[in-house]
């Protein structure tokens, strides 16, 4: 279902009784599992309102809810966070079911890898952010029932996604060998749990360029490998800006003994295309499918070659 804006607008005036909406404005939101806008009032506040588009997403929204309420009760305790969080204030009823859920927007725009540059200022930030996220309690995440997996399942689950991958005999047989053997490397899979955000991409990290702002989208978290928030930034964002972001990043941390993060995080970011072809797999996408294809082979090609490169003449 897609509703129109000023349906959502409509939505947020039952959520927060006595709101004086003037203006709405559609939003573009990563995936399509929402209807996503924001709703001004009379006095210029502008208010976040979400629908779920399918009972799915709607399972998904009531479980995220249930997480930033946790969240924000451990920063009203005193807990510092160095970003803010959606805060929900207020529901409404959907009439096939499920709940819209109304927050106050929070200030920033969406990060651009582009505009990271080594040193002590976004990028820092984006890295002392991270830190923050993965030393969450992991109780916050436990008590609403989200997934939590300890070092030896989760990697259990990438070996599981591997070996779909294969069978689907699309996966270049040289990079399912290295993703093998990188999966039967127990050295590297000894690390700590912590919470993951679980869906960190550009557009969901705020920032009013000088630091971080705000995390949105936590309908992915889970307790899991803090590897998997890095991902997106290794593989996306300038490598000097990267250093310096994870330098910010190890300094915020307690968990220091942690010497293959980025490996895992490298994997991470390959084993998406595997997850992207079995989707297309799964959904009957020829489309998805050819185009996971192509990313794969890109892949290997690019790994081969570095490969090729290491190895002494």
């Amino acid at each position: 279902m897609s509703r129109s804006p000023l349906a959502l607008a409509a939505l947020a005036t039952v959520a927060i009784p006595g709101l004086d909406a003037v203006d709405v404005r559609r939003l573009v939101h990563p995936g399509t599992d929402f209807d996503v806008a924001v709703v001004i009032d009379s006095s210029r506040r502008r208010w976040v309102v979400r629908a779920p588009g399918q009972p799915a997403a709607g399972a998904a929204l009531e479980a995220e809810v249930a997480l930033l309420e946790r969240i924000a009760e451990q920063v009203d305790g005193g807990y510092h966070l160095p970003f803010a969080v959606p805060r929900p204030v207020g529901f409404a009823h959907l009439t096939e079911g499920g709940r819209a859920v109304v927050h106050e927007e929070i200030a920033g725009g969406p990060l651009r890898l582009d505009a990271l540059v080594p040193g002590p200022g976004l990028a820092a930030s984006l890295g002392r952010a991270l830190a923050a996220l993965h030393e969450l309690p992991v109780e916050l995440v436990e008590s609403v029932g989200l997934p939590t997996y300890d070092a030896a399942a989760y990697r259990d689950r990438r070996l599981a996604e591997v070996d779909e991958a294969a069978r689907t005999g699309k996966v270049p047989p040289t990079l399912l060998r290295r993703w093998e053997l990188l999966l039967e490397d127990v050295a590297i899979w000894r690390f700590q749990p912590t919470v993951v955000h679980g869906d960190l991409s550009a557009e969901h990290v705020l920032t009013d360029g000088r630091e971080i702002t705000g995390l949105l989208g936590w309908g992915e978290a889970k307790v899991a490998d803090p590897a998997d928030d890095l991902a997106w930034l290794l593989v996306a964002a300038p490598q000097d800006a990267v250093e310096s972001v994870m330098e910010a990043y190890q300094l915020a941390r307690t968990e220091l003994t942690d010497p293959h993060l980025t490996d895992r995080a490298l994997l991470a970011s390959e084993l998406a295309l595997a997850r992207w072809l079995l989707y297309g797999v799964r959904s009957g996408s020829a489309e998805v499918v050819a185009d996971a294809v192509q990313m794969l082979a890109e892949l290997d090609e690019n790994t081969s070659a570095a490969a090729d490169e290491a190895s002494p003449a």
